[in-house]
Parts: C-alpha cells; structure tokens; sequence
C-alpha cells in the first residue's frame, strides 16, 4: 500500500493540480475572512447567511477561526472534485488496469489512494487555517477586535476543535467524491452530480421541506464545522454523516473489487 500512496501522492503534487487547488483555497479563505472583519456590525450582515457578526463575538475565543469555519463547506466541495476527478480519470484514461498488473489486490490500490487524497485535504486545510488567521490578525485593528483571547486556554482549545472539525467534514465531502467517482467511473458526471446536489438541490429540498435537512448529507456534513443549527445536534450529524459514508462506501468498495476493468 506504501508504494501505491507514494505514486497516488506524485500525481496530486502536480503544479497544475497542487498549485492551483492552494492558491483557489487560499482566495476563498482570504476573501471570507476579510469580508467577515472589514464589514464587522454591518446591518446589511458579515456573516454566515446574512448574519450580522459584531466585534464582541470577534473578541472571544471562537472570533479566530469564525471565517475559516465560513470557508469550510466550499473546503470540502474542492475536496469532493478532487477525490472524484482523481478517482474516476483511472477509468477513463484506462490506467487502473495497468495498476492492477502491479497490484492485484483491488483493495490496497483503493486504501492507497485514499490516504494520498486525505494526506492532500489536510494539507488544504491546514493552508487555509494558516490564511484565514493571519488574515484576522491583519485587520483585527480595523475591526476593533480584542485578539487577548485568540492566544488564552479556551482560544487555543477553539482552534483545535474547528481545526479537527473541518477536517472531518472536508474528508467526509472527499469520501462521497471518491464514492461518486467509483460510481459512474466518470470525472465530469462524479463532479456534476456532487456539485448539483450539495450546492442546489439540498439547498432546495431543505428550504421547501425543512424536516428533510436531518438527513441530508450535505447538511449534517456542513452541521460538523458550525455546530449552530438548532434543528438537529452536532452528535446527530455526526452519526449520520458516518452512517452515510461507512453504507455507501461499503457498496461502491464491493462493486469495485468486483467489476470487470475494461481496457
């Protein structure tokens, strides 16, 4: 499994790929967590749907990571293209066949490649940790923002829960793209059909039918970095986001291991 995670992590640091995924996260990150601390109290909101964020909250433990946990869903849909594209181009260039002369064992390439795609998320998220708190020292000032608690106990305890939070939420959005990947063995559709459902149809679905959004994937997996929504707990999405992925994975491993790999 060593040698297919070294070969898996030589096509993700590809400049095309390394380069540009990290640059895309860092505007993002950037850009979230400036408008959050230049707009701070704007009644028009500076927040996380419209809400309107103020200094005082800026000024508690939990101000630092405020704009990286905004940042945290579009995270995990770059890490669901990511892990989609990177599983599904095996099919569509006609490569896994040729790994699996190297590698008969179906299961090890898999494991393989998804440890190098996880290793890659956290890399991301660790970059966009790194943005999002340089940027709010950087205008801190201009918010008028105590930063005395960023550094206390309970700042430090903050950080390393958001921290642990999106990366379980990006590696759960990483892990349906490999399971879409491995589903229609098609990069353009893997992507698509995520993109569509977590950014427009759940979005839908939930908003007409709010009793839906429980057991929404999406919604539970996004639940995991905010923890704000007083419909359902943070315990709930995280048993439901692990009994989506640990069922789903299930059957997209088994037809895997046992489907026929045309040339």
């Amino acid at each position: 499994m060593i040698n297919v995670i070294r070969a898996e992590m030589r096509k993700l640091r590809r400049p095309t790929l390394l380069l540009s995924t990290m640059a895309i996260v860092t505007l993002l990150t950037v850009l979230f967590t400036f408008l959050t601390f230049w707009r701070v109290g704007n009644p028009d909101g500076n927040g996380r749907r419209g809400e309107i964020v103020t200094a005082q909250f800026l000024s508690t433990p939990h101000g630092l990571v405020y704009g990286f946990n905004i940042v945290a869903f579009l995270l995990g849909i770059v890490a669901l293209c990511i892990f989609a594209s990177q599983t599904a181009q095996e099919y569509t260039y006609g490569t896994l066949r040729n790994l699996l002369v190297r590698q008969p064992a179906r299961m090890k390439i898999l494991g393989g490649k998804y440890i190098s795609m996880v290793l890659f998320a956290i890399l991301m998220v660790l970059l966009s940790l790194i943005s999002s708190i340089a940027m709010a020292y950087a205008l801190a000032g201009h918010a008028h923002v105590n930063t005395t608690s960023w550094t206390t106990s309970a700042g430090m305890t903050a950080l390393a829960t958001a921290l642990g939070n999106v990366l379980m939420s990006v590696a759960g959005f990483g892990t349906v793209g490999m399971i879409l990947g491995l589903l229609f063995r098609s990069p353009i559709s893997a992507i698509a059909s995520g993109v569509i459902w977590f950014l427009i149809l759940e979005n839908i679905l939930a908003g007409l039918v709010t009793s839906t959004a429980r057991w929404l994937p999406g919604q539970n997996l996004t639940n995991l970095t905010t923890g704000q929504n007083f419909t359902f707990s943070y315990q709930h999405s995280l048993i439901v986001s692990a009994l989506y992925l640990v069922g789903s994975g299930a059957v997209v491993a088994l037809l895997f291991k046992r489907r026929d790999v045309a040339n």
